[in-house]
């Protein structure tokens, strides 16, 4: 069951009471319900095991593109490439599973004012608020 929903300054989540693996699962079919595929799957406590020998909680990002998006945003500025995709992160904080996505909006700080760019966002943030919320609305 997902509930508590959370807000950063440059992102958005919820709290679930499920494993991480189920989190991850219900978090990728709720983006592919948005129109959004996971590109890249990176294991952050794998990696800072494998390279540091530190120990971490189990966290992962999830590389989430929707290609429509993504073209728009591509013909408005070349370079927006820099900022995708849209990550989403999972991990196990305690005995919780947080789910957050980054704001898009949020991540246009850095580039340059376009009128195209700021509706491609907004988009993209209400595509991935739903796909939040829709993990809220799961048993």
């Amino acid at each position: 069951m997902a509930n508590a929903w959370v807000d950063a300054r440059y992102g958005f989540g919820t709290e679930m009471d499920v494993p991480l693996d189920e989190a991850i699962e219900r978090t990728k079919a709720a983006l592919k319900n948005e129109g959004f595929g996971v590109l890249t799957t990176i294991d952050v406590r794998e990696t800072l095991r494998e390279k540091l020998d530190v120990e971490f909680e189990p966290y992962v990002i999830l590389g989430a593109c929707n290609p429509n998006l993504a073209l728009r945003a591509l013909r408005a500025d070349h370079e927006i490439g820099l900022l995708l995709p849209c990550n989403v992160i999972v991990h196990q904080h305690g005995s919780r599973t947080v789910v957050s996505a980054v704001d898009p909006r949020a991540m246009l700080g850095v580039a340059p004012p376009s009128v195209e760019l700021v509706a491609v966002a907004a988009e993209a943030e209400e595509k991935l608020r739903r796909a939040i919320a829709a993990l809220n609305a799961e048993e």
